[in-house]
C-alpha cells in the first residue's frame, strides 16, 4: 500500500481524470480503499466525494403500479418510495449493483464523473467570484471606463491612461458579470466575435490504460508477430446526438459501423456486446474475427472488458490505446473515414439514422474499387479472407460497380 502523506496526489485538487477512475472503480465494485489507493488520495476524501456528488434518481416508473414494489408504513399506508438499505454503507452509490438498470422499488444514487467535475467547476467559480476592491476604488473605475466607452474609446485606450488596480482581462470577466453601468454593447468589437466554446473531453483513466498503451500495442505486435489488426473509432454528427462506432480491418480496409444513441461508455458497451450475440447465435466467436482492437482515448471505450471478453466472460480480444492526439498511430480508419465523409459531410445530424442507413452506407463504401488494393474492393478482399456471410453479419454487401454512389446523393436513397 503506498504511503498516501507522501503521494504526488497530497494536497492537489482532483481533476476529471481522477473522478472517472473514481466512477470506474465504483462500477468495477472496487473499495472506497483500494480507489483510494488508485489516485493516491486518502479513502475520506474520496468518500466525501462520492457522497458530495452523488446524483438521486427517483423511480422512473409509477410504484403504484407493481403491487411487488410498493411501501407500506406501520399503520398501512402507502408511503413514498425509500432508499435502499445498502446506500447507508460505503460506497453509498448503485455504480456497481447488479439491479442499477433494473426495477428495484428504491431510490437510486449514482456518481457520475462529468457531473462531478462540473458542480466542483461550479462551486469554484462561484466560492472566486468578487470584486477585489474597496467600494470607492471600484465606482471611480466604473466611472472612468463608462465615460470612456461614451466617447468611443476602445477599453485598451482607457486602461494604458489611467492607473486601475486590476488588469484590463478583469474588466472585461466585470463586464460579463454585469458589475458595471456599461454592458458588452458598449464594447462594439467584442459584440462581433462569438464566445470561444469549450470542450471537455472525457478520456480513458490511467487504471484502464495499464498494460494497453501505444508502446504495449507496438511490443506485442513484435512478441505474437502479428501483421493486421482492427482499428476502432468515432464517428461524430450533430454534437450531442447519435454517433457511429466504427472498425476497419487494417489487412483489407473493410470497414462497418454500429449507431449509438449517444458516445458514453454504456452506449458503446451494449452495442458490442449486442454484436457479439450476433455473431454467437450463428457460430462464429467476436474473437477469431476481432483478435486485435487498436483505438484511440475516447471515454466510449472506458468498458474495456465488454471489448475484451466474451459472453462467458473469458478473454478473446486484446485491446490497446493510441497515444493521446495521435490519429495517425491508427492512420488505415482515418483514411476510411474521408470515404464515408463524401457521402455523410461534418456536420451532417445521425439523428434521423438507423442502423440499416448506416450499413446501406457502408456496404458503398466497401464497394469502391481501390488502388492500394490493386483494383479490387474492401469487400471483396475482406470476404476473401473470410466470408460474405460474416460481411453480412457486420451489416455489409456487395454493391455492382455501377451503382456505386460516393456522394450525399446517396442520402437520399437510404432506407431510414
Amino acid at each position: 500500500m503506498k504511503n498516501l502523506n507522501t503521494t504526488k496526489g497530497k494536497n492537489k485538487h482532483m481533476d476529471l481524470e481522477m473522478r472517472q477512475e473514481i466512477q470506474l472503480g465504483l462500477e468495477s465494485r472496487w473499495t472506497i480503499r483500494k480507489i483510494a489507493e488508485l489516485i493516491e488520495k486518502d479513502p475520506t476524501t474520496v468518500s466525501k466525494e462520492v457522497k458530495k456528488h452523488k446524483q438521486i434518481k427517483q423511480p422512473n416508473y409509477d410504484v403504484t403500479d407493481e403491487s411487488e414494489i410498493v411501501h407500506y408504513d406501520n399503520a398501512g399506508n402507502v408511503i413514498d418510495t425509500p432508499v435502499c438499505p445498502l446506500l447507508k454503507r460505503s460506497p453509498y452509490v448503485c455504480n456497481g449493483c447488479d439491479k442499477k438498470r433494473k426495477k428495484c422499488g428504491y431510490i437510486k444514487q449514482f456518481y457520475y464523473a462529468k457531473k462531478a467535475q462540473k458542480e466542483y467547476e461550479e462551486e469554484l467559480v462561484e466560492s472566486r467570484t468578487g470584486i477585489a476592491l474597496a467600494k470607492e476604488s471600484f465606482w471611480e473605475m466604473n466611472k472612468i471606463v463608462t465615460t470612456g466607452l461614451k466617447k468611443g474609446q476602445h477599453l485598451y485606450q482607457i486602461t494604458s491612461n489611467n492607473d486601475f488596480e486590476m488588469s484590463q482581462s478583469t474588466i472585461y470577466r466585470y463586464f460579463d458579470r454585469q458589475f458595471l453601468d456599461a454592458t458588452n454593447f458598449d464594447l462594439p468589437r467584442k459584440v462581433k466575435f462569438k464566445q470561444r466554446k469549450k470542450y471537455t473531453h472525457g478520456g480513458i483513466p490511467k487504471a484502464v490504460k495499464a498494460g494497453r498503451t501505444y508502446d504495449d500495442f507496438k511490443r506485442f505486435l513484435e512478441s505474437e508477430d502479428i501483421l493486421h489488426w482492427v482499428e476502432m473509432d468515432t464517428v461524430i454528427g450533430r454534437a450531442g446526438g447519435k454517433v457511429i462506432m466504427t472498425f476497419s480491418f487494417t489487412n483489407s480496409s473493410f470497414i462497418f459501423g454500429l449507431l449509438l444513441d449517444n458516445k458514453t461508455a454504456l452506449a458503446a458497451e451494449e452495442a458490442i456486446i449486442s454484436l457479439k450475440h450476433r455473431l454467437n447465435a450463428t457460430g462464429v466467436r467476436f474473437g477469431d474475427v476481432f483478435n486485435l482492437l487498436l483505438t484511440d482515448n475516447g471515454g466510449e471505450f472506458a468498458h474495456t472488458h465488454a471489448f475484451t471478453h466474451n459472453l462467458d466472460d473469458e478473454e478473446e480480444t486484446k485491446l490497446f490505446f493510441c497515444d493521446p492526439y495521435q490519429s495517425s498511430q491508427k492512420a488505415r480508419i482515418e483514411k476510411n473515414h474521408t470515404l464515408f465523409r463524401d457521402i455523410v459531410p461534418t456536420g451532417h445530424s445521425f439523428d434521423g439514422f438507423t442502423q440499416d442507413t448506416v450499413d446501406f452506407i457502408f456496404s458503398h463504401v466497401n464497394s469502391v474499387n481501390r488502388k492500394a488494393l490493386n483494383g479490387k474492393t474492401a469487400y471483396d478482399v475482406f470476404t476473401y479472407t473470410w466470408s460474405k456471410e460474416i460481411a453480412s453479419l457486420l451489416g455489409v454487401a456487395s454493391i455492382p460497380s455501377h451503382d456505386v454512389c460516393q456522394s450525399p446523393i446517396l442520402l437520399e436513397i437510404a432506407p431510414k
